[in-house]
């Protein structure tokens, strides 16, 4: 088993045991979309490129690529940023 199994592994079992939601103990990052006209991202490390039609947003682990038509940042702060626009793809790349 690799290292980053066993990781997750160790956070699943302690999100059981503190009844926890996994994301928020390893802090790892939590996406939603609204529709396909929001999306919002906590636990996001800054934004690596961003243009009207794509935005690639650091995750740690992952790098976010949001992409669409007429995308604009709405908000960001330290852990949390929102995204609007018609947005047409995400993918999560390692």
């Amino acid at each position: 088993m690799d290292k980053n199994r066993k990781d997750l592994d160790l956070v699943s079992r302690a999100a059981d045991v503190f009844d926890l939601p996994a994301d928020v103990i390893a802090a790892l990052p939590h996406i939603e979309l609204i529709g396909g006209c929001q999306m919002l991202m906590n636990s996001h490390q800054g934004i690596l490129s961003y243009s009207r039609e794509a935005v690639d947003i650091n995750g740690g682990r992952l790098i976010v690529r949001v992409r669409g038509e007429e995308l604009e940042l709405m908000a960001m702060t330290g852990c949390e940023l929102r995204l609007k626009g018609k947005i047409t793809g995400l993918e999560l790349v390692r």
